[in-house]
């Protein structure tokens, strides 16, 4: 298995709560209510230690309130390369109602200085190297700029490691011109960073032929239930997962993200990459928290993702 970096620029501890139906403006009484450290990277990294990878974890947390994330990273055998940083790491609330739909409410996070960046860039500079790929996921915190984020993907390349992607706005579109190895954005996500509509499958044809032409070997482009498109230099895929009663959608992209991770530095074949990552996306919408929980209902979830050839209509 690989040894994987990731690296959550701005965490965040989650709070999901479970409705059966939000009602604006009313009390609403939640029959549960759970707590995750949580962030983009650190929810890839538990999807890909349940695979059987070993993963060093980074970015910046806030001091203030770092116990859960402490937890986590001990009872996950985590290596812990995080930056703290004054102030708290942010709350994001997830209000989870019965039909899956999901409203967010998230948080900033902390501001992190100057010295605070150069500290993780120092780190990252020193505990890279032996790494197999390294996972840059989510949002920028304050005072990190675009620009910077994209001088991180400039380093990691150059310390040679394959780097994946999975941002928005205008950090992905900085970052596209780095040439990540990898990225993962849904369609919206995509449109606004390149300035034009994707939402057809000539415009994703066309647009996975112009990041692969600033290095991005792999394009994969989520559309949620309606599944996912992988184009690589190779060949270009579509995976439909089967139908599943949804609890939550916190965590999918992740996953699926995870899995294709996983099955790229496996050495799997295309087909079997995607209709696994497919398959753990599925999974991760029936559940609420992030993991591989059962693989015997993975597999049988596996057994009805639908892969195939992608060609212009």
């Amino acid at each position: 298995m690989a040894r994987i970096l990731t690296i959550t620029l701005n965490p965040a501890l989650d709070l999901t709560v479970r409705l059966g139906h939000l009602e604006p403006g009313e009390v609403n009484r939640s029959p549960m209510m759970l707590t995750h450290a949580a962030g983009k990277g650190v929810n890839v990294a538990q999807v890909l230690a349940d695979l059987g990878h070993t993963l060093t974890v980074s970015g910046f947390l806030g001091e203030d309130n770092q116990q859960a994330f402490d937890a986590l990273f001990k009872r996950r055998g985590f290596v812990d390369a995080f930056v703290r940083v004054p102030g708290e790491t942010r709350s994001n609330i997830k209000l989870a109602e019965d039909d899956g739909r999901v409203t967010d409410l998230n948080g900033l996070g902390p501001r992190v200085s100057q010295q605070a960046q150069q500290a993780l860039l120092d780190t990252l500079e020193r505990i890279a190297p032996g790494h197999d790929a390294v996972v840059v996921a989510g949002s920028l915190p304050q005072g990190v700029s675009p620009q910077w984020l994209h001088a991180l993907v400039l380093r990691l390349k150059a310390l040679g490691l394959k780097v994946i992607l999975d941002t928005s706005g205008q950090a992905l579109k900085e970052a596209l011109a780095a040439g990540p190895w990898l990225i993962k954005p849904n369609t919206e996500e995509l449109s606004d960073a390149l300035g034009c509509d994707i939402s057809s499958l000539e415009a994703q044809i066309s647009a996975a032929t112009r990041l692969q032409a600033l290095g991005i070997e792999h394009v994969v482009i989520s559309h949620g239930a309606d599944g996912v498109n992988w184009f690589s230099h190779a060949e270009a895929l579509q995976a439909l997962p089967p139908k599943v009663s949804v609890a939550s959608t916190v965590g999918a992209g992740d996953s699926l993200l995870a899995g294709m991770v996983h099955g790229l530095l496996s050495g799997h074949s295309p087909e079997k990459t995607l209709r696994t990552a497919t398959a753990i996306a599925a999974m991760a919408v029936t559940q609420i928290g992030f993991g591989i929980s059962d693989a015997a209902h993975l597999a049988q979830l596996e057994s009805g993702v639908r892969v195939r050839p992608l060609t212009k209509e």
